[in-house]
């Protein structure tokens, strides 16, 4: 008797859930592709739980801007989540069509947050003169263009060359529409290629405080 897409798409997350921890891998499998698939169509907190293993969340600093946390998808992830945005009708069958036709990439994300020390105002002085009273203006919204990121793969000296990035200001915003600049979000595109090493690194140096390296390991991320 042939298996329901149910009981296919069940055997395959328990398949992804008490298997060992597969290494970083490209090009994907076409089974890995199924995989990915049927674990974003959940659209519950186990992809949730899933995707959270590849951010690595760091605390405050005690100047300067806060990179809250940095994230290193694989083309495994990318494709879990992306999955997931998908509306009903998305089938198995079409996201391997569609994969074949793609260059498989690993995207990294940076978040920036404000702190006391750094925040939405910058203070500076209202005239030329020595003693002149202090201001404060608005710090630009693209303020994130002041950060250096560089990743590296492996223990090689050359940072890679994304080709792609860009970044978005954060705003919280009230019920009466005010908002407020609250950090950024960057994004990072490389070939998923680039990467042959088991480890990746990704350091963020701000225009004030010290610089934030994190170490990925590649072994443990599917």
């Amino acid at each position: 008797m042939s298996s329901s897409p149910r009981s296919v798409a069940l055997s395959l997350l328990l398949a992804l859930v008490v298997a060992p921890a597969w290494a970083f891998q490209s090009p994907l499998s076409e089974e890995s592709v199924r995989e990915a698939y049927f674990l974003g169509q959940r659209h519950d907190e186990a992809l949730t739980r899933f995707l959270d293993k590849y951010t690595q969340y760091l605390a405050a600093p005690k100047t300067g801007p806060h990179i809250s946390s940095i994230t290193f998808f694989t083309p495994f992830a990318l494709l879990a989540h992306q999955s997931s945005k998908r509306i009903a009708g998305y089938s198995a069958q079409q996201a391997q069509l569609d994969h074949r036709n793609q260059a498989e990439t690993v995207e990294i994300i940076v978040q920036i947050q404000f702190t006391p020390s750094y925040g939405a105002l910058i203070s500076r002085p209202t005239g030329s003169h020595s003693g002149s009273p202090v201001g404060y203006a608005a710090r630009p919204y693209d303020f994130w263009k002041d950060f250096e990121v560089q990743t590296f793969n492996g223990k090689e000296e050359k940072a890679l060359r994304p080709f792609s990035s860009s970044g978005d200001p954060n705003f919280l915003c009230t019920d009466d529409g005010a908002c407020t600049l609250t950090g950024a979000t960057l994004y990072f595109e490389f070939a998923a290629d680039a990467f042959t090493s088991s480890s990746a690194t990704v350091q963020v140096n701000p225009p004030e405080s010290d610089p934030v390296v994190v170490d990925f390991d590649l072994s443990s991320l599917r």
